[in-house]
């Protein structure tokens, strides 16, 4: 079997190598268990489940790895509809109390990272997670001044979040992800208003939380950068008044589209009332990030002025790309249906591989043996150039990921069931925007 000592080595010759080890039929197999922990039931599940059949699909075609038999220990982390933070804290440490738990992917969402990463990094368990984008689950500045309106770093702590380094007790980094973060969500959605849609003046809106801030000062900043304006900003809290009289305003101001950092239900609710204001559909556009993006309730909840309606999402869209095209068949004959795929599957398949090549690395130098968990966290932080199928994998000093795109799509029409369609992405990962 070639090892993984040189990362840019191709992920799925090298597991094919992995996955056919021989061994004794009289030798019984030791079992490497990595845990999963994500919001499998409730509103999330629609996103959450088909990654986690990422998950099992890359475990399922790569069941051996070094002799060892691979295992998933899998945990909803959502409670009553909605991911849980305490939930979440508890499927952690019961992955901390076996010793046979070697990582864990996930979680999903950054408020549930926030609680799980100190419990993980205090145990040396390394978590790589498909989905979270919040900046400040590995790093202290929230959004860098370049991209702040105001141009002063925004730290976490003015944010109102912890830090990163506040995070992790062992002072090493035990926390990577395949996702981008949300400033970089907020700078493409304005690329592309500007570039692309001819957006000079635009006005912004956040649910006045820091997801929503974050987005929306990120935005303001990059297309002011770019030379356009935003001509107005209001930060309204979910079911705390409207946002008419701001959108009367804006509209005499000229605003050419609206910018909502935040959910779906309110989000889109304004979407909604911009029809008897703005022109309707693509003439107006209104922009936002992942937390709208593929949702039906967003569509639901504009109805009739849907189009027009682009999120960004902070990975590649598998979809889109030529090499995954044989790997995303394989899937959905094996999973049969639609629903099973989704836009995070081959991320949380990606996210898999990443760990996979790590555990080989580690085992090796081990001398075969089931490596400790410090010395997996170790690997992963050494990850670059690993070839997946969603782009060259890797990782910086903070664990966030080097394959920095993000993909934009725009609503289908007013049908809620209808896919959402790709119209550009744009990638980060040789130059950020700050």
């Amino acid at each position: 079997m070639r090892r993984w000592g040189s990362l840019t080595v191709s992920v799925l010759l090298a597991f094919g190598a992995a996955c056919g080890s021989p061994t004794s039929p009289s030798t019984p197999r030791l079992s490497l268990i990595i845990g999963v922990d994500l919001p499998l039931t409730g509103r999330e599940a629609r996103a959450a489940v088909p990654a986690m059949n990422g998950i099992r699909f890359f475990v399922k075609t790569h069941p051996a790895l070094d002799g060892f038999d691979v295992v998933l220990a899998t945990s909803d982390d959502a409670r009553d509809g909605l991911p849980n933070a305490g939930a979440g804290v508890s499927n952690v440490r019961k992955f901390v109390a076996d010793s046979a738990v070697v990582a864990m992917i996930g979680p999903f969402d950054a408020w549930v990272a926030r609680k799980e990463i100190p419990i993980a990094n205090a145990a040396g368990l390394a978590m790589v997670s498909p989905a979270t984008s919040n900046p400040c689950l590995t790093r202290d500045v929230f959004l860098p001044a370049v991209l702040n309106p105001a141009r002063t770093d925004i730290t976490c702590k003015d944010a109102g979040l912890p830090a990163a380094s506040e995070l992790r007790p062992s002072h090493t980094n035990n926390y990577f992800r395949l996702t981008t973060t949300d400033e970089l969500q907020g700078s493409a959605a304005a690329e592309y208003a500007y570039r692309r849609l001819h957006v000079q003046r635009a006005a912004v809106i956040s649910d006045h939380e820091a997801y929503g801030q974050g987005l929306a000062d990120s935005f303001s900043g990059r297309l002011t950068n770019l030379g356009g304006s935003v001509v107005g900003h209001l930060d309204l809290e979910p079911g705390k008044g409207d946002a008419n009289d701001f959108l009367k305003g804006m509209k005499d101001a000229g605003a050419q589209a609206i910018y909502y950092g935040g959910g779906s239900r309110a989000g889109c609710a304004i979407r909604a009332s911009m029809r008897s204001l703005f022109p309707a559909g693509e003439r107006t556009p209104f922009l936002g990030g992942d937390g709208i993006a593929h949702d039906p309730m967003c569509i639901s909840t504009a109805g009739d002025n849907s189009p027009g309606i682009y999120a960004t999402v902070p990975i590649v869209d598998a979809a889109s790309l030529p090499a995954a095209a044989a790997k995303i068949r394989d899937f959905k004959a094996s999973f049969g249906s639609t629903s099973d795929y989704g836009p995070y599957t081959m991320v949380a398949y990606d996210t898999t591989a990443v760990l996979y090549a790590a555990l080989d690395r580690a085992i090796h130098a081990t001398g075969g043996r089931r490596p400790a968990r410090a010395s997996v966290s170790s690997e992963l932080a050494r990850t670059a150039g690993l070839a997946g199928l969603t782009g060259s994998l890797g990782f910086d000093a903070q664990g966030d990921t080097t394959n920095r795109f993000v993909s934009i799509f725009e609503a289908s029409g007013a049908d809620p069931r209808a896919p959402w369609k790709l119209v550009d992405s744009v990638d980060y990962s040789a130059h950020l925007p700050y």
